[in-house]
Parts: C-alpha cells; structure tokens; sequence
C-alpha cells in the first residue's frame, strides 16, 4: 500500500472526501476480493475473519455515505469469487447468500426493529406482538447445496458466487452425515437442501498429526481443513477425511409444506439429516440475547468451531414479506462472537526467561480454539499482573487473542473458581541450570535471572531475538531451530549463524533438513550479510534498547565504526568515574563520550548506563567485532525534519491495539510528521495514543500527567 492509501485507509468514514472515498472504496474491493480468492478457492486465508470483517464494515460504511461509488463490482454486491475451472460448474436453482453481520447488542436490536417496522406496515402484525427467531449456532465450515429429485442424492455443489457453485458430487458422496436417500414424510419431489460442510476440533488435530507425519500438507484450523478436503480432485482423498454435516436451510422445494423454520428443521431430522443441536426459538428480544450469551459460554467447549448465532424469522410467510437486499435475506442476520476470546481452564503457571533474564509467567491451558487458533498458552505479563488478576492454577479463566498478538489471560470466571486454589508465588530462584537468584528491577515490575550470559536460557533467547524480523529476519531458522542447534553446539554466539555456511554436510544429516531447506536456509543467511545499521544495533539485545531506541542512535552516530568506538569511550568514562556517576554529576563532567550518550534525546542517564555496562563486558565487544568482520553494517543517513513538521520535536509512544492501521504503520506516519516515537513513556513525553486493551503506559501517562489521544484522535491528526 502506497503511503498515501495508508493516510487515507487510516481516516474515518465521516471525514473522508468525495476523491478519497472513491479510491478507498477501490482499495477495499481490491483486498476484499483478494482475501476471498485466497478463502474460497485456495482454502489459505492470510488475515483472520474479524480482521475480514473490519474491510466489508468499513467498505459497507463507505457505500452508505456515498452511494453513487456502488457498482456492480463491489464485494456488497456478491457472494464470494466466481468458481475456478477445477470442478464442472452448477447453477443453483435458486441463490445462496450470504447474511448481514451484527456486532454488538444494538446492531442486533436495530436488526429486530427493522424487521417489526416493515410486518406492522405491510402485515397486519400488532405493536406489541411476538416476531419469533428461529436462533441456531453458527458453525464455521464451508456452505453447501445439496440437490434431491424423488428423494435421491443426485448433485452437490459450493455455494461459489451464490448463483454459480462447483460441483463436488463425489466428494459430498462420502460424507457418513448426507443421506443418499431420504425417508419418512412429506419429502419434495424436487429438493434443495443447503449446510454446512465442517471437521470437528478432535479429528482436526488427529487428521493434522497424521499429515505432518506424512511430509503433507498441515491445515491452519477445522474450517480450512473441511473446505480444502472437500475441494479435493480425487474423491479417494476425501473419503480419508473426517467430514461432518449439519443441515439448515433450503433453497427449491416443491412442494413445500412447512410453514415455519423450526418445523423444517423437525422434518430435516426425520428425513435423516444431522442438524445443530444448538437450536432454539426464541419469543422476545431477553430471549434471544440469553441464548446469544449462553452458546457463547458453551463455545470453548463444543466439538467443532462456531463463529456466532444466527437468528431468523420463524415464519416462512413473513420471510417472504421481508425479501432481500443485495447478497442478503432482510428475514436473517449472524451475531458474530467476538473472534479473539475464549474461556478455558488454567492447568499451571511456567516461567520463561527471556534474552535480558526477565522472568515471564506463561499461563498453560486447556487447548481452547480462539478467533481460528488452537491456544494452549498465554502471557501473564509479570508478578505484579497475576497479583492484580489473581488467578490461580485451577481457576477458569478468560483469554484473547488479536491479530498477531500473543494470547493473554484477562481474568479468571469468579463463580467456577474451584474451592482449594491457593494464591501464586512467583520463585525466587530462576528456572535455569544455574538456579541463580531473581533479583527485582525497574521498580519490582520486572524480575530478572541474576546468571547473565551465562544462563543458557538467556543465550537461546538473544539467538532467537537475532534472527527474529525487526532484526535480522533470517527465514528458515525458527526458535526451534535455534534451541536445537544450540544444545548441539553447532550455535553460541550471533557470529556462529553466518558460519552455518560452512557446516551444511552437518545439517543435511539432521532430522528435517534435506537438501532444499539447507539451500533456503543459507540463501537467507547469505542475504543478511548487508544490515542497516540500527537493525544491527537492535539485534544484538542490549537492555533497554528495542527498535526505536537503535534508530535514535543509529541517527546519532551514523556510522557504525563510530558508534562502538564512541560506545567504548563512554563505557570507559564512566568506569573511571564511578563516583561522579553516583553522585549524578553532570554527564559532560564524567567524560565528552558519556556525556554525548546521556544527552542524545530519549535516551538519559539510565539508558546509557546500561549501554556502558554492556559494552564494559569483553565478551559483548567481542561478539559485535566478530560480527563486523562478516557482515557490511550500512550507514544511516540523518533524518531532515521540515520547520513546520506537525510534530517536530515531539516524542510519541503507542500503546494497545490499533484496528486502522498497523502499528508500524502508525510509527512511520508519527516520523514522517516529524516526531521520534520511542517505546517508553516518561515526563519528557510528548502524547501517548493509546489503542484497545492499553496496558501501563497508558496508566503511567496518566500518572505524569502526559498528553493522551484516542486512536480516533490519532487518525485525524496523521491525515493533516
């Protein structure tokens, strides 16, 4: 995306421009219709279904203010992508569409109105009569028709575009849940009966075990795993597959004798088709909403994946009253859940050390599937948030997950909280072989292994770090990768990375590796020979020094020959005046280098000295000249900063989550507005934006009583 889409992508609906809808509006259908290819065809999703949903609400929102950008065209106006030529294609007898969303309580209320508006101005429906919903939980596989003449299974098909679909006859064939004939009766002559084609969460995990033993391919989740077993070319393949089905709709059927939803779905069961157990009518609003609450406490622990409820008209008559709007029924509407959170048990509380010896609680789970993700693990922060939370090993306990973002436990379920829990205590030894002393820091916040680089843990995590991609970002040599290479000696030190090369007989040898990876694998060390030099002061993990600190200094000293010798003078100085350095004398006094250091905005007393103490160990300084003498560290050009930048000379910090931009996005529209945006807050901050589930920054703004803007605020002022 250009820089100027990502201005306008970040701006609301109701202050874009005329010109700025209309390209927005193209950029939305463009990247909608590119993530329904990859969901319905390829059966490969590359962002998750909440992150899908913000695109068609915002395109949506858009249309609604601007009416005349609607054309034939627009993802509003179609089902999903046009089936490819892999499979014959079928033309459904009457459409499939796809139903509106509703997010929250009001959208669901205003859903209910509308639907009362149109059957009191048309029926002779009364104010205060019941409109009975037919509430069904909705599973999260891939939408099916299936066609029935004289009772026999005679054609099934996707539901493709939602007039054309493909035609998966014999792969549908297999499947133990589809009757290949119909009992019992009142069946039509001439029947269409529309599902759900899905994998249970169990025979998912298995069926993926079995795969990746294989050498084959592993599927991302239950949903894709059904769509691409489903989709396969030979039905044998299939047949393999542990698919299931639920029936709930219809789309011909003559004759039609129902009169009303819930007794269709009385009469699909007496037929021989499976259908949700998870149905219910509902007679009032209360009723609905209990019901919406209810199978979303029940969701962690149900056999397959559901998404959300869907609830429709019960009566038949009213639905046809109602008719539809575009790609979707006025008569139905899905209540999504939503997609990041999940309830599950809390089986216990590891500890990881990480690069810097901070000791980091790990809760570990009872596997839970939250937005599309089996989770079996989240972050506890520190000791100071399980305090706060107090959970408690046993307790059931809320997590979310969002985007990419590691999944977290956001309480505990007071009322199924076991009776014998005792409270946590956070150890006081570190969990490595050295069993050294955890000492407190930063104000008791952060706890940390007192072992240094000699605690393996700590070594194995700045490997990891290294290599990771706002460092190095070497592909092919994952975490797992780095641990196994460093118990068997064949890593210590960053330095050893670079000489892989030169030991590929050795790892062609070890199990996983053939000959195309280690290709891959030194292709990728290779191409990182050459590093910008504030990548290359941030991947090697001195303490307080994260990804906009290392682009502070790499600013400062440009050059990365006279960022260590400069780095060496202050580490030096400081040595030689511990006392000064204690009694806070000026930083100037203490020595021209140190002083330059602490003076540098954004960094302080407290930042240098921890970059002097790094710097004051042989063994980091030999490290770095190791790695110079393989690697080219690109100089950083100084940043020019316009007079009259929005934010020259302010220092931004972001916290929380960002829902209309990405975070690096948002930093790098804060640069290019001149301010320097760094990862701390402190009194010489200038504004902190603060975005969804915003941790202690935003309260420590708040604390030193620092400008806060909402991500709302944020976006209009980036669009200046």
């Amino acid at each position: 995306m250009s820089k100027a889409a990502k201005v306008v992508a970040s701006i609301a609906v109701d202050d874009l421009t005329q010109r700025q809808a209309k390209a927005e509006h193209k950029r939305l259908g463009e990247e909608i219709r590119h993530h329904d290819v990859l969901y319905h065809e390829k059966d490969a999703p590359e962002i998750s279904d909440a992150a899908y949903d913000k695109l068609r609400v915002r395109l949506k929102a858009i249309e609604a203010r601007f009416p005349e950008l609607v054309d034939s065209d627009s993802p509003t106006q179609h089902v999903a992508p046009t089936p490819t030529t892999a499979f014959a294609k079928v033309r459904h007898t009457r459409p499939m569409l796809s139903l509106d969303n509703a997010f929250t309580d009001e959208e669901l209320q205003a859903f209910i109105d509308r639907v009362r508006r149109v059957l009191e101005r048309e029926t002779d429906l009364k104010p205060d009569a019941e409109i009975a919903l037919s509430c069904e939980a909705k599973i999260d596989g891939l939408s099916i028709s299936l066609r029935y003449e004289d009772g026999e299974f005679v054609q099934g098909a996707t539901r493709g575009d939602g007039t054309t679909g493909e035609d998966v006859t014999p792969n549908l064939m297999t499947i133990k849940d589809i009757p290949h004939k119909l009992k019992g009766r009142g069946v039509p002559k001439a029947f269409d009966v529309r599902g759900e084609v899905y994998m249970e969460r169990k025979a998912f995990q298995e069926m993926n075990r079995r795969q990746e033993a294989a050498g084959e391919k592993v599927f991302a989740n239950p949903r894709n795993a059904a769509a691409g077993s489903l989709r396969q070319l030979d039905s044998g393949i299939t047949a393999t597959r542990p698919l299931r089905f639920f029936a709930y709709a219809w789309g011909e059927a003559e004759p039609r004798a129902w009169k009303t939803h819930s007794e269709y779905l009385k009469l699909l069961k007496e037929w021989g088709f499976k259908t949700n157990p998870l149905t219910r009518l509902c007679r009032t609003p209360d009723e609905v909403r209990a019901f919406y609450r209810e199978i979303g406490a029940e969701r962690p622990s149900l056999p397959y994946d559901i998404d959300g409820v869907v609830y429709k008209v019960d009566r038949i008559d009213w639905q046809e009253r109602l008719g539809f709007v575009s790609r979707a029924p006025r008569w139905a509407i899905a209540h999504k859940f939503p997609a990041e959170q999940a309830r599950t048990r809390l089986n216990g509380i590891n500890i990881q050390v990480g690069r810097t010896g901070a000791l980091t609680p790990v809760a570990e789970l009872e596997p839970v599937n939250v937005g599309g993700v089996m989770v079996a693990r989240a972050t506890l922060h520190n000791a100071d948030e399980i305090e706060r939370l107090d959970v408690r090993v046993g307790d059931m306990v809320t997590i979310q997950r969002a985007g990419d973002v590691i999944p977290q436990v956001l309480g505990y379920v007071p009322e199924e909280r076991p009776k014998k829990t005792e409270k946590y205590r956070f150890p006081t030894k570190c969990p490595c072989p050295l069993k050294t002393e955890v000492k407190s820091e930063e104000g008791g916040v952060v706890r940390r292994c007192s072992g240094g680089l000699e605690c393996p843990f700590q070594q194995v995590e700045r490997l990891r770090y290294f290599v990771s991609r706002n460092c190095f970002d070497i592909e092919g040599l994952g975490g797992t990768h780095i641990e196994n290479f460093f118990n068997d000696g064949l890593l210590k030190i960053p330095g050893d990375i670079f000489r892989l090369p030169e030991r590929v007989d050795e790892i062609r040898k070890r199990e996983g590796w053939g000959d195309l990876s280690v290709r891959n694998l030194v292709s990728a060390i290779e191409a990182r020979r050459t590093i910008s030099l504030d990548r290359f002061i941030n991947a090697l993990g001195i303490p307080l020094i994260g990804e906009a600190t290392a682009k502070i200094l790499a600013q400062e000293y440009g050059d990365a020959d006279d960022w260590l010798a400069e780095m060496l003078k202050a580490a030096r100085e400081r040595k030689k005046h511990p006392e000064d350095v204690k009694k806070e004398k000026a930083a100037t006094e203490v020595g021209e280098s140190y002083g330059r250091l602490c003076n540098i905005e954004q960094i302080g007393v407290t930042t240098a000295d921890a970059m002097c103490e790094f710097f004051s160990e042989g063994h980091n300084i030999e490290i770095i000249r190791d790695l110079r003498r393989q690697l080219t560290v690109e100089a950083v050009k100084r940043r020019v900063i316009a007079a009259d930048a929005p934010l020259k000379d302010k220092i931004v910090v972001f916290t929380g989550e960002l829902s209309t931009m990405t975070r690096d996005a948002a930093k790098a529209r804060a640069e290019e507005l001149g301010a320097k945006v760094t990862d701390s807050v402190s009194k010489k901050t200038s504004l902190v934006v603060v975005g969804e589930n915003a941790g202690s920054k935003a309260r420590k703004a708040a604390e030193l009583g620092v400008q806060t803007l909402t991500e709302e605020e944020w976006v209009k002022l980036a669009s200046c």
